[in-house]
């Protein structure tokens, strides 16, 4: 992946839809309208390969629409160039994180110090709770 191909086309192929803000406010929510709402087309996104665009077509398919679009929606600050700006940051660490391919974790076994540690902690436990019952009446 080609982060930087990504970020140029995503600050290219993004369109904005801007609309009022709901929340506190004041007039400031009444009258202006900051809140932004992303759509961004996976197959408009460059800098990606095949098997990336199939990842995250999967990975995201709750938030796509039927043509195929990612859709984000920010009103978390005041002024609508801030919400802009936070809504581009969310595209692009959606769409890295995505693409990232996981890959599976190799199960390990416990060392042989920490089994011995843990055997240790287990009988000193058992030795605690020994010393509190009451002698046996002989």
């Amino acid at each position: 992946m080609d982060i930087q191909a990504v970020k140029k086309s995503l600050l290219n192929a993004v369109q904005f839809d801007f609309s009022r803000s709901g929340g506190p406010g004041g007039q400031n929510v009444n009258k202006l309208n900051t809140k932004v709402t992303a759509k961004l087309a996976l197959q408009d996104l460059e800098g990606l390969s095949e098997a990336e665009r199939r990842r995250i077509a999967e990975k995201l398919a709750q938030r796509m629409d039927s043509d195929g679009s990612i859709s984000i929606q920010v009103q978390d600050e005041r002024s609508q160039w801030a919400n802009r700006t936070r809504a581009l940051e969310r595209l692009l660490s959606l769409i890295v994180s995505a693409a990232k391919l996981n890959l599976p974790r190799i199960p390990t076994k416990p060392g042989r110090a920490a089994r011995e540690r843990r055997l240790a902690m287990k009988k000193a436990h058992s030795t605690a709770k020994r010393e509190r019952r009451k002698p046996l009446a002989d």
